[in-house]
């Protein structure tokens, strides 16, 4: 089903270790995710944006919210680097203060596309028609889960 290079947190989320070639890839492969998206994960209310590609990016952005309050802000950057790509990520607190360092950022190298699947090594995109599931494996304390949150289409 996969390639044994792969590492399984699951059979919807691959990981590649730092050793690892990344895996070839476009963003006109990923015009699909294109769009306002609304739904849930970690257990609150989701907004994910994705704008079309422009000058070899992607540019997005996620804000969550629980109980009605805004608990934080995502920037997120999908760019085409050497016939693949990448996707990295800035968290912001709502005061806009950044959890990561001015320098750093969170990245998700490429694994595979195919059709309208996307998995990046820790986090995985599918799209079925007007419904959108992103996987995420996060570690603690040694352990690896995976929250998942379901979108759907929106219009703006």
């Amino acid at each position: 089903m996969f390639s044994s290079s792969f590492f399984l947190y699951s059979q919807e989320v691959l990981n590649l270790s730092e050793d690892q070639s990344v895996g070839e890839g476009s963003l006109d492969q990923l015009s699909w995710l294109e769009g306002y998206w609304q739904g849930s994960g970690f257990g609150g209310i989701c907004d994910e944006v994705w704008m079309p590609a422009m000058d070899n990016t992607m540019s997005g952005i996620f804000r969550y919210s629980k109980n009605d309050t805004l608990k934080f802000k995502e920037y997120l950057v999908i760019e085409e680097v050497d016939s693949s790509l990448v996707l990295k990520l800035k968290h912001f607190n709502r005061d806009l203060s950044p959890w990561e360092e001015k320098d750093e950022w969170t990245i998700f190298r490429l694994v595979k596309i195919e059709g309208q699947t996307a998995w990046f090594s820790g986090l995985t995109y599918h799209r079925d028609e007007d419904k959108l599931t992103i996987k995420l494996a996060l570690n603690s304390g040694g352990e690896t889960r995976i929250e998942e949150f379901v979108f759907t289409l929106k219009d703006l």
